[in-house]
């Protein structure tokens, strides 16, 4: 009989979304985190519903046929990657099958499935970065990133295959610049300390880069050396600003009480698609940059060359609604973040964009003032997807096209389950990839209104 703590030995027999594999054991549905199919595991189960058995991995003991060896040490340890063993092809495959069955449990059927578009740098197409400082094995000061399932400990990222080679490099000057200062990092569960955050930002298109590091208040630092060392520092790419950001807040989150350029500017430039956007230290922006082109090109061509009057709800800093306005008569972008309205504004005014209105506020209240009828609705909602009571308000609406951009397929199949009730057709589905090695994926739908 199954019960929290039994240990198992079986295959995984298929895996679902996100990294997760199925074990099947007595006709019971095990699910595995981090399992691959065709692997047969040692697992123990850690949680026993109704509904739901959870279980995680002991041990490997035969590896799957198409798994291969990864090319970084820190694989399995850094929570970074998790499909580095899969092949891009497989990966591919894998993501795409996961979306299709989660519409197909939904009952999403009968689209036009274009299959999914993959990026277009498997490797180093990060163009954002978020490292911690902590303590390694040695008890010397490390920075990377959070091990896979863990909330304190920090992996390092030599070698990553996620950067350029400009990233590590910033990276280690940092890291050894504050090894000689001995300046100790924030621990959380005490709050004391000083050192949290590294992050790295380099626009894939014109190779600019902004360093910002995140540090509380407890202890002043002097950093002007440490600015003109990164400054003269061999990069592909080259510094545009080195940031120094306040943070005493008590989550885990990059924040910024304060913020300050040490040198340089505040913000670096990406060129989408013949536009220019102004990316600052806290913009929202894809984090492959050339993937990015191909999600952004993909929406232009769904939306047609003559989109009418377009919503663009949830817009983030405005890049899609932005890539639209040529097309359109008229660009409505709706977000609840005050900070991405003005660089959406701002981004609009430097591409020349005059039919371009972005408004700040919640789409479920906002969304309430507007008085022109749309022809195009455009969502791109958070990961949680769209409040309830926001989809119905988008749905009486009534406007004849919809585009929905997702990048979490559980929170789209059931949005789209709601928008199918209510007289709207998925008629053309995509996945574009742009999160190689990873579960994640991005998946665009085209949804008509039928009388």
């Amino acid at each position: 009989m199954l019960k929290k703590g039994s240990i198992i030995e079986a295959p995984v027999a298929e895996t679902v979304f996100p990294n997760k594999g199925l074990v099947y054991v007595d006709g019971k549905e095990i699910l595995v985190h981090g399992a691959l199919e065709g692997q047969k595991v040692k697992i123990k189960i850690v949680k026993k519903r109704r509904d739901k058995i959870e279980a995680k991995i002991l041990e490997i003991l035969e590896k799957s046929p198409f798994e291969q060896t990864p090319n970084c040490l820190q694989f399995g340890l850094c929570g970074g990657c998790t499909y580095l063993n899969v092949p891009y092809a497989r990966q591919l495959e894998i993501k795409s099958n996961q979306v299709l069955k989660l519409l197909s449990d939904a009952g999403i059927t009968n689209f036009d499935f274009l299959g999914i578009e993959p990026s277009p740098n498997e490797y180093a197409y990060r163009n954002k970065m978020e490292y911690t400082f902590g303590d390694s094995s040695n008890s010397q000061l490390s920075l990377g990133l959070h091990r896979r399932r863990m909330r304190y400990e920090i992996s390092p990222v030599v070698g990553c295959q996620l950067v350029d080679r400009d990233f590590l490099a910033i990276l280690d000057l940092v890291l050894a610049h504050f090894r000689g200062e001995n300046i100790p990092f924030y621990h959380k569960k005490s709050h004391q300390g000083v050192l949290r955050n590294l992050v790295i930002r380099k626009a894939g298109t014109t190779g600019e880069i902004l360093v910002n590091l995140v540090t509380t208040s407890q202890k002043q630092l002097a950093l002007a050396e440490l600015g003109e060392q990164l400054w003269h520092l061999d990069l592909a790419g080259h510094l545009q600003g080195f940031l120094h950001t306040i943070n005493d807040g008590k989550a885990d989150t990059v924040q910024a009480d304060t913020m300050r350029a040490v040198c340089g500017d505040d913000h670096i430039t990406e060129k989408i698609l013949g536009l220019s956007f102004e990316v600052s230290a806290f913009s929202f922006f894809q984090t492959n940059s050339y993937g990015a082109e191909k999600l952004f090109s993909l929406v232009r061509d769904f939306a047609g060359p003559n989109p009418g009057i377009v919503y663009d709800l949830y817009c983030g800093t405005g890049t899609i609604a932005q890539i639209i306005s040529p097309l359109a008569r008229k660009v409505i972008g709706i977000e609840i973040v005050p900070e991405a309205i003005e660089a959406a504004r701002k981004n609009a005014r430097i591409n020349g964009l005059d039919n371009c209105k972005f408004i700040a506020g919640d789409v479920l209240v906002e969304i309430e003032t507007l008085q022109e009828k749309p022809d195009l609705i455009i969502l791109d909602p958070p990961r949680g997807g769209i409040h309830p009571k926001a989809l119905e308000k988008v749905i009486a609406i009534g406007a004849p096209h919809l585009i929905y951009v997702s990048c979490q397929p559980i929170s789209l199949a059931k949005d789209l389950q709601v928008l199918a009730a209510s007289g709207y057709t998925a008629t053309t589905v995509k996945c574009v990839d742009l999160f190689p090695h990873t579960p994640h994926v991005e998946t665009v739908v085209r949804l008509e209104q039928y009388d």
